[in-house]
């Protein structure tokens, strides 16, 4: 017996059949470096994409060596390899919103940043990680570029409260942390008009995720701090809010169904490796329990005859 299939997050339209040849998902271009551990870059970025309803159009900006415990180098790719790998997709594809992630280089930002220019029509959705890993020579001079070159052009600036404040207001002497309003103040300065501030403290083991503009606060919530270290969560977010703005949402609706979407991805996250838990981006794919159990069980009458998953062991 077939089991049922998965249901998607609510905000997802799913089109009847007779729809679904009219309809087609929003396609979303995102720039980010290969994660090949799975946690981050592109594959938080396609896996969150086309969870949330969205049609990802990956360019590969550059390389992680990592695993889920952390960052060791980065190889970054030229920037005409990726200029010739956005100009393919984009003469072929109609893109309805950008996400640009960690890049590798000032030349790349420079080259992603032309291409944003031709489309100016396009919401840009950026998001900074934190860079703590690298150099700081190299931290220092990619900052430089993207703050001069891409946040003029950003749509939406998404990231953590300690790397946006270090980041974007370096000599603040208030006798408290900023707020996301004083940390959206200073991103509209470089010509940003809203801000996601992400995993600003509160007490008793909450967090508070801000959108703000220079002059208020648009949408704010309150998450209990989970007892564990994630790794991806930034992409994970970033990812899904350009994808449900580029299904039609407006950004207040957007940004609250994306962080609704992260934190049950959070909730359902899963250490694979020896290190930090990775979000489980498909969470609502999961089988009922029950469900589980009969698709576990498979008539030896409907298997394939003769099929054998042959070893490897092919010699050298």
């Amino acid at each position: 017996m077939a089991t049922q299939a998965p249901s998607p997050p609510s905000g997802i339209i799913v089109p009847e059949d007779g729809a679904a040849q009219e309809t087609s998902p929003a396609c979303v271009l995102t720039f980010n470096a290969s994660d090949p551990s799975g946690a981050g870059g592109l594959t938080a970025d396609i896996t969150a994409i086309a969870s949330v309803g969205g049609h990802p159009m990956a360019v590969v900006t550059g390389a992680y060596e990592r695993d889920t415990t952390g960052i060791f180098d980065h190889f970054s790719f030229d920037d005409e390899a990726v200029t010739d790998q956005a100009q393919a997709v984009l003469e072929d594809l109609p893109v309805q919103a950008i996400k640009i992630g960690f890049v590798g280089s000032p030349e790349n930002i420079s080259a992603i940043a032309r291409i944003t220019t031709d489309y100016d029509e396009v919401p840009v959705i950026a998001y900074m990680p934190n860079l703590s890993w690298w150099h700081d020579e190299l931290i220092d001079a990619y900052m430089d570029a993207f703050e001069n070159l891409l946040l003029p052009q950003t749509s939406v600036l998404v990231g953590n409260h300690s790397t946006l404040w270090r980041w974007l207001l370096p000599d603040w002497t208030g006798s408290s942390s900023p707020c996301a309003r004083d940390i959206a103040r200073a991103a509209s300065a470089l010509g940003v008009p809203y801000t996601l501030v992400t995993g600003i403290p509160l007490p008793e083991q909450f967090v508070e995720n801000v959108l703000a503009s220079p002059h208020e606060v648009l949408g704010s919530g309150k998450y209990e701090l989970f007892d564990a270290t994630f790794c991806g969560a930034g992409d994970t977010l970033s990812a899904a809010l350009t994808a449900l703005v580029a299904s039609g949402n407006g950004l207040g609706e957007a940004t609250g169904e994306a962080l609704s979407y992260l934190d049950r991805c959070l909730s359902a996250g899963f250490r694979p490796g020896m290190g930090h838990i990775v979000p489980d981006r498909m969470f609502w794919a999961q089988s009922d329990d029950g469900d589980e159990e009969e698709a576990a069980t498979i008539d030896e009458a409907q298997t394939i005859e003769g099929f054998v998953m042959p070893p490897h062991d092919t010699k050298h």
